[in-house]
C-alpha cells in the first residue's frame, strides 16, 4: 500500500529565495548557529522523492536521512512521541516543501518512530523494574522483621489495626517469596533490550497506516534486525502499511521490493542494496575471513 506518493524538500531555488529575502532570523545569529534544515539537500541535488510501499533512505552519519524523515513527519503532521532538533527555521523550511497523497487523507494511526523513542521506552522499563527491585528488598526486610523472634508479639488494640494483624499473621505463615509477590507488581519485562525493542515495534505498528522509522536497527541485534525486516515486509505486503525508513543496516536494506535512495551519492539516486558502500564493506570483510568459517 502507498499513502504518500511523493515529497519535494525545498529546492535550491527555494532556499536562495529564502536567504535573499533577508529574513530577520537569518541576520540575527542569536536564533541559531546554523540555518538547519536549510542548506542540506540542494548540495546533494535532491529535490524530489517518490515512494513505494517500502522506501529506504541510506547514508552515513550527517547524510540527512534522519533530517529528511523529520521534515516529512512535520509537514504531514504525523504523531511522534520523542522530541527532535526543531530550529527556528523549521516552519519556514516546511512552507517550501510539497507532497502528494494517493488519497484525500492519511490514516489516523500514521506516525514516526525514532530511535530516541525506543531508547526512552527501554529506559522507562528499566526505571520501573529498578523501582520494583528496590521495593522487593524493602518487603524482604519487612518480612524478616515481622518474623524476628526478638520482636514482641503484635497485639491488636482496636479494629483500625486489623490490617496490621493480618500482615503479621501472613508473614508468620508464608514464605518470604510469596509474601513479597503478593505486594509487588510484576517486573515490566525480563527480556533483553533487543527483544524489548523488537516487541516495541511490533506492538506500535498497526494495520493500514504510514510509518516513518528512523534508524530502527538501534538496540537490535543482527537476529532481531532480520526479524524486524521480515515483520515490515509482511506488514507492507499483507496489512496495508507503508514504510519510509532511514537506516544503514544491511539487513533492513535487503528487504524485498524496497526502493532505496542513497543520500551519500551526489546527486542522490536510487540504488540496489548490493550496490551500497556500507553493504560492500560487510561483504568484503566476510569474504576475507571466509576460510575461518569452514
Amino acid at each position: 500500500m502507498t499513502y504518500l506518493e511523493y515529497f519535494d524538500p525545498a529546492s535550491e531555488r527555494d532556499e536562495a529565495e529564502y536567504v535573499l529575502s533577508f529574513n530577520y532570523k537569518v541576520e540575527m545569529t542569536c536564533f541559531a548557529e546554523s540555518v538547519y534544515p536549510f542548506k542540506i539537500f540542494p548540495e546533494k541535488y535532491f529535490s524530489h522523492a517518490e515512494f513505494a510501499p517500502i522506501t529506504v533512505f541510506y547514508g552515513g552519519n550527517g547524510s540527512g536521512k534522519s533530517t529528511f524523515l523529520n521534515i516529512v513527519a512535520e509537514k504531514l503532521g504525523l504523531i511522534r512521541k520523542a522530541p527532535f532538533n526543531r530550529t527556528p527555521y523549521f516552519e519556514e523550511y516546511l512552507s517550501y516543501c510539497r507532497y502528494g497523497l494517493t488519497r484525500s487523507y492519511l490514516p489516523s494511526e500514521s506516525r514516526i518512530i525514532t530511535s530516541d523513542e525506543v531508547f526512552d521506552f527501554l529506559l522507562d522499563m528499566r526505571a520501573i523494574n529498578d523501582g520494583v527491585d528496590r521495593r522487593r528488598e524493602e518487603i524482604f526486610s519487612e518480612y524478616e522483621k515481622l518474623n524476628d523472634p526478638n520482636e514482641p508479639p503484635f497485639l491488636m488494640r482496636d479494629l483500625s489495626e486489623y490490617d496490621e494483624l493480618r500482615r503479621h499473621n501472613e508473614a508468620r505463615h508464608t514464605t518470604k517469596n510469596k509474601y513479597a509477590k503478593r505486594r509487588l507488581p510484576q517486573n515490566v519485562t525480563e527480556k533483553s533490550n533487543g527483544e524489548s525493542a523488537f516487541r516495541y515495534f511490533t506492538s506500535e505498528i498497526k494495520e493500514d497506516a504510514l510509518y516513518l522509522l528512523d534508524e530502527p536497527e538501534n538496540s537490535l541485534s543482527a537476529e532481531y534486525q532480520l526479524e524486524l525486516a521480515r515483520f515490515l515486509e509482511d506488514s507492507a505486503r499483507f496489512y496495508g502499511c507503508q514504510f519510509i525508513i532511514a537506516t544503514h543496516s544491511p539487513f533492513i536494506l535487503s528487504m524485498k521490493g524496497a526502493k532505496i535512495y542513497d543520500l551519500d551519492a551526489h546527486p542522490v539516486c536510487d540504488k540496489r542494496w548490493t550496490e551500497l558502500p556500507n553493504v560492500r564493506v560487510y561483504r568484503d570483510f566476510f569474504r576475507s575471513h571466509e576460510d575461518e568459517f569452514k
